[in-house]
């Protein structure tokens, strides 16, 4: 049977390179973002490559919505064989000045929305008896990081579902993992491109490339990495050293 495959936040960076990465892998590739716009594209460069290829526009926060997309896409594809959940947010703040809403609105989409898709892809590979979940944790959520305590819980939260889910579904033949990239060049962290200190920060002393982590997705969501599960691998350039 045709794998699938499907990329939360996929219609740009990490997510984005993501999708192209494991088109490789899986026959099908559905991404799942707010704003589609972006994934037209991209969507129309993996139909030619021979790939089937959906956009849906989806609020991973919404956990009727999510419910009704996994079942579409089973549905249509038969099968949920690879799940990345890389939608996320960032809203930094000192804790001090943080608004509640800023605190709520990361968790909701960063911590909640992993679990909604988890919640309602997981029932589908356990039936399946196979499935690779990968998680977006970030190096904020192993070490923290001085305005980010929403982001930081957050992505620490997503390290806890990871580990949990990981031991709840090893039975039934499917695997949890999470990646915890540290500052990679995407349109959320082009505000540090160019600081110094932030580069200062990194012992290898570039930030990462979208591709680089998608190749490390890649290989959690391939049978390359059957014997791993409920880990949390970092790809920070040695920032949590």
């Amino acid at each position: 049977m045709a794998k699938t495959a499907v990329i939360t936040g996929g219609a740009s960076g990490i997510g984005k390179q993501t999708a192209i990465r494991l088109a490789q892998l899986a026959e099908n590739i559905v991404v799942v973002d707010r704003n589609i716009d972006g994934a037209e594209e991209l969507i129309e460069n993996l139909q030619k490559a021979g790939n089937g290829a959906k956009a849906i526009s989806l609020d991973v926060t919404d956990f009727e919505a999510v419910k009704k997309a996994a079942a579409e896409i089973k549905k249509e594809f038969g099968s949920i064989d690879i799940l990345v959940n890389c939608a996320g947010i960032r809203k930094d703040g000192l804790l001090a000045m943080m608004k509640e809403e800023a605190f709520d609105q990361v968790i909701d989409v960063n911590l909640k929305g992993t679990f909604n898709m988890v919640r309602h892809c997981a029932p589908i590979m356990m039936k399946q008896k196979s499935g690779s979940i990968i998680n977006i944790a970030s190096v904020a959520g192993t070490m923290g990081n001085a305005g980010q305590t929403n982001y930081s819980a957050s992505k620490a939260g997503v390290i806890g579902i990871t580990k949990s889910v990981a031991r709840e579904l090893v039975s039934r033949g499917v695997r949890c993992n999470a990646v915890a990239p540290g500052f990679v060049g995407t349109e959320m962290t082009a505000e540090f491109a160019d600081n110094e200190e932030v580069i200062a920060s990194i012992p290898m002393k570039r930030m990462g490339k979208p591709e680089e982590v998608a190749e490390l997705i890649a290989f959690l969501a391939s049978d390359s990495s059957a014997y791993i599960t409920g880990q949390v691998i970092n790809i920070d350039g040695g920032m949590d050293i």
